[in-house]
């Protein structure tokens, strides 16, 4: 075997005085240069996100920091712009349980192939995106969560350059803006200060597996 491949060492081997040592050496120096870097970032700032890419879990994590929001008593809402037809796990918890810290808001009457009727989309979207801007202007809400705007952008039911121009100008300045969904605009990642890209390795939908209660809605 191969240094790389030998098998590592068992969970109780026992460790001798200088290996205990040089473990604590090896770990003070990572905890001082960790130290070092965040002294120099104490400033905080309301941040533009985008979760994006072909994998599953773009929601499920703008939700996940949602949850967060709540558990910091921070006022926060949410505006689905796709899924505004489906009874999802994540809005029923958060309207039966939560509505006095999040707002949410179901704008869209399905994904874009149910309807069939791009008016129907363009003004579902509009509609959404009007409350979103309510909602991004008012400085007591600290994070806003856009459910799947970039699918609407993408198909064009909102025009582009306005969003990014209302989160460059008007966005208060403590305030969160998630915006999730695949194809996420060159020019909104390029705007946006967190972007993090879903990469999809395996989906049981290939296999025949339809999407199920608690792991897609």
């Amino acid at each position: 075997m191969t240094p790389e491949t030998d098998p590592a060492p068992p969970h109780d081997a026992e460790d001798t005085p200088e290996d205990l040592a040089r473990h604590a050496a090896k770990m003070a120096k990572k905890k001082a240069a960790r130290d070092k870097i965040m002294a120099g970032k104490s400033g905080e700032k309301g941040l533009v996100i985008v979760h994006t890419g072909a994998g599953k879990g773009k929601s499920s994590a703008g939700f996940g920091m949602i949850l967060r929001c709540i558990a910091h008593e921070m006022p926060c809402a949410v505006v689905q712009f796709i899924k505004g037809a489906w009874d999802t796990g994540e809005r029923r918890l958060l309207t039966e349980h939560f509505g006095a810290l999040c707002q949410f808001h179901a704008m869209g009457e399905g994904f874009t192939w149910e309807t069939q009727d791009r008016e129907r989309d363009v003004a579902a979207a509009r509609a959404g995106w009007e409350k979103a801007k309510e909602l991004i202007r008012d400085p007591a809400i600290r994070m806003v969560l856009l459910d799947e705007i970039n699918i609407a952008l993408r198909y064009e039911y909102l025009d582009l350059a306005e969003v990014l121009a209302f989160l460059r100008d008007e966005k208060p300045e403590m305030t969160h803006v998630v915006l999730t969904g695949r194809n996420a605009a060159p020019e909104l990642i390029e705007a946006a200060d967190l972007v993090t890209e879903m990469t999809l390795v395996k989906h049981p939908f290939r296999a025949g597996i339809k999407g199920q209660p608690g792991v897609e809605f």
